[in-house]
């Protein structure tokens, strides 16, 4: 395992800067997940921890060394890509194998180490197949039994899960996680999904636009947004984030309806305009909610009922107030019909504030 550090990390493409001078230290034997939406840099800076793009300024350090200048195979690291990239003609057996034997490894020595990576991955009675009669979960297993033999200080994933259905891309997520927990090692994780990476990552770090936004624990970066970004990014579904003016104590609507400003940002410095941001758990029509917590600022109004969308175990009701339509989070359903009133109860206890100015999150002056 190995400590993986980022310094002024820059890639430009002629005059576009595609990674922005990033920082970043990835602990050793730490899952790191980056996330953000197509375009932000994540890949971009994955190859270049990788060594397959060439770094444009800054410096990137696997084990405390400078690795600019090092071919991607002198950097005792093993990627895994979202192609799977194993060789069709090649069974199992010999894909697990092939980058002991051409660095002249030991017959003996492959044929422990493939043994190994086979038990960890449930692959033993796959060996002696090709790729082409193997399901998508079963390729992906073999592209990572592929970085396993090799015992690299440090695992990349470039999106490994993109191609797969969601009952697979469920079923390898756990696989990934047992793989860590068996094999400890250092992981930097790319992904667009960040279901991903908040069930597989000790820490998520957001990219946009070639920045990194936020880096925190999936607990931080749900619960403290640090921008408006960040607080609209993470969660599914997305959080509510309107637009309004500060009048006297409230939160007013364009159109003229209002929330107390919360609690606990009673004294902060909010100015004369703000983003309202609550999470659909935070909304819900009365009495079909999360039990309020102690301490819960909730409060009731009317809105107009707009779509309603049955999960099953739960229905995500799309209602109208202030202008805006908020997704809510309804347990327990109950029949609705769209263009009903409805009670809603929100619990400004949870929500966020943002400035309009910069998108980053007011602090609040309690709780």
């Amino acid at each position: 395992m190995a400590t993986v550090e980022l310094e002024r990390l820059v890639k430009r493409y002629g005059p576009i800067e595609a990674v922005r001078a990033i920082d970043l230290t990835i602990a050793d034997g730490e899952f790191v997940a980056l996330v953000g939406p197509s375009g932000c840099g994540k890949s971009t800076t994955l190859r270049m921890i990788a060594g397959l793009e060439e770094i444009s300024s800054g410096a990137v350090r696997i084990g405390g060394e400078v690795v600019n200048d090092l071919p991607p195979r002198s950097r005792n690291i093993s990627m895994v890509f979202q192609s799977y990239a194993l060789y069709p003609h090649m069974s199992v057996r010999e894909n697990l194998g092939f980058s002991l034997k051409v660095a002249k490894r030991p017959q003996a020595e492959i044929d422990r180490r493939v043994a190994e990576a086979s038990d960890i991955l449930h692959l033993n009675e796959l060996l002696d197949r090709r790729p082409s009669q193997l399901s998508g979960g079963q390729r992906q297993r073999v592209a990572m039994g592929r970085a396993i033999v090799r015992k690299p200080e440090v695992f990349l994933f470039d999106e490994p899960l993109s191609n797969l259905d969601a009952k697979l891309r469920t079923q390898m997520r756990t696989e990934i996680k047992l793989l860590h927990a068996r094999v400890p090692s250092t992981v930097v994780y790319v992904t667009h999904d960040q279901v991903e990476a908040m069930t597989l990552a000790d820490r998520i770090v957001i990219m946009r636009d070639g920045l990194i936004e936020q880096v925190g624990t999936p607990d931080e970066v749900f619960r403290r947004p640090a921008t408006r970004f960040v607080g609209a990014f993470i969660g599914s579904p997305t959080m509510n984030i309107v637009d309004a003016d500060i009048v006297d104590g409230r939160i007013v609507f364009p159109n003229g309806d209002w929330l107390p400003v919360p609690d606990r940002f009673v004294g902060a410095r909010l100015g004369n305009r703000c983003g309202l941001g609550i999470r659909p758990d935070d909304v819900y029509p009365t009495g079909h909610g999360l039990p309020s917590a102690a301490g819960s600022q909730v409060v009731e109004r009317e809105a107009i009922v707009s779509v309603i969308e049955p999960l099953g175990n739960e229905t995500l009701v799309f209602a109208s107030y202030g202008g805006h339509d908020w997704v809510a989070r309804m347990l327990n359903p109950s029949p609705l019909e769209p263009g009903r009133p409805i009670a809603m109860s929100f619990d400004l206890a949870k929500a966020h504030l943002f400035s309009t100015d910069h998108g980053r999150a007011i602090e609040p002056t309690g709780g």
